[in-house]
């Protein structure tokens, strides 16, 4: 995914001249492309996966909890439930079985 930075090339010496000085030109505007990682792609595993990608991805992105630690079923639950207390994510309780139960089956430990 290409993104567009503008980047404005101003240095601080120029914001504190004083008043009687001489007017600057305009700072340069140039134009930066940039790579970033894909944020739009799903978690895999079509109707299992639908209470996770539609709670958990308004704040992070498949890639980035796919590549989370194993951890066992009751520290997923905790997880999911410290989104829900601590970060006030808007997931309702009924979904958390499922997002535990996607989380558990994909991420579980040995």
């Amino acid at each position: 995914m290409r993104h567009a930075i503008i980047a404005l090339d101003v240095s601080f010496a120029a914001l504190l001249t004083p008043a009687t000085a001489q007017v600057q030109p305009a700072p340069a505007i140039t134009s930066t492309t940039v790579e970033l990682p894909p944020g739009d792609a799903l978690f895999p595993g079509g109707s299992s996966a639908d209470a996770i990608n539609n709670n958990c991805l308004a704040c992070h992105s498949a890639d980035m909890i796919l590549n989370q630690p194993a951890l066992s079923r009751s520290a997923w639950d905790s997880e999911v439930h410290k989104m829900i207390n601590a970060y006030k994510a808007p997931i309702d309780e009924g979904d958390v079985p499922a997002i535990v139960d996607y989380l558990a089956s994909t991420k579980r430990t040995n």
